[in-house]
């Protein structure tokens, strides 16, 4: 029996059932709220409000028949254990969380002159004691290789993060950039650090239709996430759903994560303009994408591979 940390308690992996691999709650900032909260008009968060939005949402997420979220809201993205303790104790879900830092190049102050013993020492700590006084334990480990590569802050961050899994036995996610091809620079610098690939999934591969690229990263036994399904900005959903089939008809239907990569709330869409068309969508995958691959010719095996045994098999079922 594999147990899995979740935000209610242990879960063992084969209770985990259909898992949304990447998916967020709240993204809010602090920091932004508090200076910039009233910059675009009224007040853009009333905490009663979004809470209550986010259990409807969440609800007809479990209602579609989905048992799991995993939410890698890290430190950087504003995570906020004890709010979403208060939503899933309406909401029959398991939400999966993480440790680690979201961060492009520099650690944020906090933690910018403590060594990486010490990082990894808080990283441990939340993967293995708990995240602050809540009692809720992290699950996975989650960084990010964005276009500037490993620079600035971002091997100690690495090597942290790597740390903190082999002490552990954690997973890792990490957030990439496809256009710049860091999901290879990202594997590369974590297995030198001494991580196994199969304990890696590197986010957003799924923004990119080369297959190549692709296979080179899921050829090493890395997760490949194509976990942004809707978000067009990065990758148009025809485009997303072709290289998936392609991918799938070449045999790697056991190493790819599907998600959607949405939110109850984003405060980084709040007056941005780049993102006005943005509809976030829990069920998109549930209502349009899976459907549109089983009319391709993909089969509810494969589906269940991707939607469940490969979530269990991530998180050591």
């Amino acid at each position: 029996m594999a147990m899995v940390a979740t935000v209610r308690g242990p879960v063992d992996t084969a209770e985990l059932g259909s898992t949304l691999m990447h998916e967020h709650i709240f993204i809010l900032q602090p920091e932004a709220l508090q200076n910039w909260g009233h910059a675009f008009g009224p007040a853009y968060w009333d905490e009663r409000e979004r809470v209550a939005d986010a259990i409807v949402k969440l609800g007809a997420v479990r209602d579609a028949g989905i048992h799991t979220i995993v939410d890698p809201t890290a430190p950087g993205l504003g995570r906020y254990i004890p709010r979403i303790q208060q939503i899933n104790a309406t909401v029959d879900l398991n939400i999966i969380v993480a440790t680690g830092v979201y961060a492009f190049l520099e650690l944020p102050n906090f933690l910018a002159a403590r060594s990486v013993d010490a990082i990894t020492e808080l990283f441990v700590r939340e993967l293995r004691e708990g995240i602050n006084d809540t009692g809720v334990r992290a699950a996975f480990l989650k960084c990010a290789v964005e276009a500037h590569g490993v620079a600035g802050d971002v091997p100690r961050i690495l090597a942290a993060i790597a740390a903190a899994s082999l002490q552990t036995g954690a997973p890792i996610m990490v957030h990439t950039n496809s256009a710049a091809r860091t999901g290879l620079t990202a594997l590369h610098a974590l297995v030198a650090e001494g991580v196994d690939p199969t304990q890696i999934v590197v986010a957003h591969a799924g923004d990119s239709n080369d297959v190549a690229y692709l296979r080179e990263i899921a050829d090493t036994g890395a997760w490949l996430g194509c976990d942004r399904f809707g978000i067009d900005h990065f990758n148009p959903t025809a485009d997303r759903i072709r290289t998936l089939i392609a991918l799938l008809q070449l045999g790697y239907a056991d190493r790819i994560h599907l998600s959607q990569d949405a939110a109850s709330f984003y405060d980084f869409m709040v007056g941005n303009p780049f993102f006005a068309d943005e509809q976030s969508d829990y069920l998109l995958l549930t209502h349009k994408i899976l459907p549109a691959l089983l009319e391709s010719g993909v089969t509810q095996k494969q589906i269940e591979q991707m939607t469940v045994d490969n979530p269990r098999r991530f998180f050591g079922g």
